[in-house]
């Protein structure tokens, strides 16, 4: 079986002006959250929010959007993809994992990721830096999540004997996920127990990843399967291959739109990631052509599936009709749910 999600960038809303009424951005809210609670009905496995800062997207505190659609749904499975840990304290982000644990009655997963290079900028943070931070952050948040009461000495926080509430409501913890694009991070995670997503990459560096991954939990001692992997991709559906053609070509522009703003983005590299070249001498990556899905729901399944058997994936999170105009956005989560998900969820990944 292959669990769909959506994931959900949020993104801003744009007029002619440039300056949304106030008015429209809460009812643009308020049509996205009946979107994403019409996804329980139509059999999605959850829904992973993502974190941006200083524009293209409404969700700088994404476990808000998480607490807001913990009230309206029973099932579906609610997280992050991911909390940008060097933005907070570990013992914060913590106290928010173990509240939403229970708001969502068990039903959160907890998702993490370093962090852009281009958003943090913004307050003056290097990648370096947000990389420190982030290791060590994350041995924090491993620690309070194993433990209830912890202390710790590190080069940005130190505590003695703290007990942060409430404790978790799944035990020993809510599903840990990683965004990862490299070898190193995706061994770092196995290390954790995290499961992990990667996307952008073409289908058979994202297996050359996952191997990496699924040989480093064999060396600490964990079977890895299918339902740690996730693959992320974006899509456009449409009941003719024309139509859902015209969808993905405009997102694509969007894309490119989106990429020009940002004058330490190359177009060939990946948007929302590191670029791994400048930063840490490792291997680039790129938005593959793969990266690009469009289809009827029949040609969606089938190229999903295809690359989920080649990487061993268990999830599949659809980034569906990305920046397009809401009804469109509408229009594709329920034709997706309608007529994709029942084929994934009968398909045999290995």
């Amino acid at each position: 079986m292959i669990k769909p999600w959506i994931f959900e960038f949020f993104p801003e809303l744009n007029d002619a002006s440039g300056k949304p009424d106030p008015k429209a951005v809460s009812k643009y809210f308020q049509t996205y959250l009946d979107i994403w609670t019409r996804a329980e009905a139509l059999g999605y496995e959850g829904i992973f929010f993502s974190e941006h800062h200083f524009g293209n997207a409404y969700s700088p505190s994404p476990n808000l959007l998480i607490a807001a659609m913990a009230g309206r749904t029973k099932t579906l499975r609610l997280g992050v993809m991911g909390v940008v840990v060097p933005y907070y304290t570990p013992w914060r982000i913590y106290e928010e994992i173990a509240m939403l644990d229970h708001l969502t009655d068990g039903r959160l997963e907890i998702g993490t990721a370093v962090g852009i290079p281009s958003e943090l900028s913004y307050v003056g943070m290097t990648m370096a830096e947000a990389r420190e931070r982030n290791d060590e952050a994350m041995e924090i948040l491993d620690a309070l999540l194993a433990s209830e009461v912890v202390s710790f000495k590190g080069k940005y926080t130190t505590f003695e004997n703290l007990r942060p509430l409430p404790r978790l409501r799944q035990q020993p913890s809510p599903p840990k996920w990683t965004t990862v694009v490299s070898n190193d991070s995706a061994r770092k995670a196995a290390r954790r127990g995290s499961g992990i997503t990667s996307a952008f990459n073409p289908t058979d560096r994202i297996k050359e990843i996952f191997d990496e991954y699924r040989d480093e939990a064999d060396k600490v001692g964990f079977k890895a399967t299918p339902d740690h992997l996730g693959l992320r991709r974006r899509l456009a559906i449409a009941p003719s291959e024309s139509e859902a053609k015209e969808y993905m070509d405009a997102m694509e522009k969007r894309l490119l739109t989106m990429l020009a703003k940002d004058p330490r983005a190359a177009l060939k590299h990946v948007p929302d990631a590191p670029d791994w070249e400048k930063v840490n001498k490792s291997r680039s990556f790129t938005v593959s052509d793969e990266e690009f899905l469009h289809g009827t729901p029949k040609q969606v399944a089938d190229v999903i599936i295809d690359q989920c058997r080649r990487t061993g994936a268990g999830h599949f999170l659809a980034i569906l009709h990305w920046g397009a105009p809401v009804d469109e956005v509408a229009r594709g989560h329920d034709l997706f749910g309608r007529e994709v998900i029942p084929i994934l969820r009968k398909a045999n990944v290995v």
